[in-house]
């Protein structure tokens, strides 16, 4: 058998392999059409979720601050670093103005919170190990939500991207 020869039944075998499993292009283009329909609303979406996100981390920090909303805890020490953290990087991040230091600043800070005050706390190991048992879901989810942002960015419709539009480099989303 010549060089051509096999070339050409390695091409057939692996046509016919391809779609005996289903792997014809026709195929794929119709399945990642169906799924693709969603990505019009990607930015808008995100646009919400850091919304949302920043503005109820905000409200934590304003919290320790100026005791707005519902009274305050009174913050000294670390309590006051954190207010701070939270009420800047808060409103940064719900409104796309230097989002991925704002992002950086915020998932570190929910970090040491979880760290320092959920694992710390719990004496036994499953406690410390599951954050179900030590009560630090909401700083761990927190935690890894910035980390997200510090790599995503903050989108097309934030500050940021209203100021880098005349840049000839967008920024990265």
């Amino acid at each position: 058998m010549n060089a051509k020869a096999a070339k050409v039944r390695r091409h057939v075998s692996s046509a016919l392999f391809a779609r005996a499993i289903g792997l014809t292009r026709k195929i794929d283009i119709h399945q990642s059409c169906r799924m693709n329909s969603l990505n019009r609303f990607a930015d808008p979406v995100y646009c919400i979720v850091r919304l949302v996100i920043g503005l109820t981390y905000a409200c934590h920090g304003s919290q320790k601050l100026l005791a707005i909303p519902g009274g305050g805890h009174g913050a000294a020490g670390i309590a006051l670093v954190a207010g701070f953290v939270e009420l800047f990087a808060g409103l940064g991040i719900a409104f796309g103005l230097f989002t991925r230091i704002a992002a950086f600043f915020a998932s570190g800070e929910m970090a040491v919170a979880y760290f320092m005050f959920y694992v710390a706390t719990v004496p036994t190991p499953a406690g410390k190990f599951f954050p179900i048992m030590n009560g630090g879901e909401l700083a761990l989810v927190l935690c890894w939500v910035f980390f997200y942002m510090i790599f995503y960015g903050s989108g097309r419709w934030s500050i940021d991207a209203f100021l880098c539009k005349d840049r000839k480099s967008a920024p990265s989303t």
